[in-house]
C-alpha cells in the first residue's frame, strides 16, 4: 500500500502495509539508518525519533498512525545540532549504538525546555538505554546544549 510521509522536511512516497513499523519503513525504504532496531517493543529508546517534535519508538509505531506527521531522524538535524555539537565536544558515545535515540530525546527535551534541571533530564530520558553506561555524559551533554542554545 502506498503511503506518504514527511521525513525531514520532505514528502516521501514508501510502499508499505499499514502495520509496518515506522523504523523498517526509515531504514529499508528510506535509507535513513540513524534509527537502531534495539528490543523492537518500544523499551530500549535505540529507535527514537520526533514525531511532530515529541519523541517516539519507531520500533513500534506503524506507519499508518502517520498521515500528517512530521517526522524528525537524526539526519534531518542536519550534523550541527546543539546537541550534536554537545555530544561531540564532550566525547559522549563509546559504541555509539543508542546515541541517535538518545540525541533525539534530548532534542525533543530542549525544545520544550531551554533550562532542564538533572530531574527533567533524567524524566526525559528515561527509557533510552546506554549499555555503556554514559549516562552522567548525557547528562552532561544536555547540560552543555541547553546552555550553548541560551547563549
Amino acid at each position: 500500500m502506498a503511503t506518504s510521509l514527511e521525513i525531514n522536511g520532505r514528502t516521501v512516497q514508501v510502499e508499505a502495509d499499514a502495520d509496518t513499523p515506522l523504523l523498517w519503513v526509515l531504514r529499508d525504504e528510506v535509507g535513513l539508518t540513524g534509527p537502531k532496531y534495539g528490543c523492537g517493543v518500544g523499551q530500549c529508546g535505540a529507535c527514537t525519533v520526533l514525531a511532530d517534535g515529541a519523541p517516539v519508538r519507531s520500533c513500534s509505531l506503524p506507519v499508518s498512525a502517520l498521515a500528517g506527521v512530521k517526522i524528525t531522524t537524526i539526519e534531518g538535524l542536519g550534523g550541527n545540532h546543539p546537541v550534536q555539537e554537545a555530544w561531540v565536544k564532550l566525547d559522549v558515545p563509546q559504541c555509539g549504538y543508542c546515541q541517535s535515540g538518545q540525541v533525539m530525546s534530548a532534542v525533543a527535551l530542549l525544545a520544550g525546555n531551554a533550562n532542564p534541571s538533572d530531574a527533567d533530564i533524567d524524566a526525559a530520558m528515561d527509557g533510552n538505554i546506554c549499555r555503556c553506561g554514559a549516562y552522567q555524559r548525557i547528562r552532561a551533554a544536555i547540560r552543555e546544549a541547553a546552555a550553548q542554545s541560551r547563549a
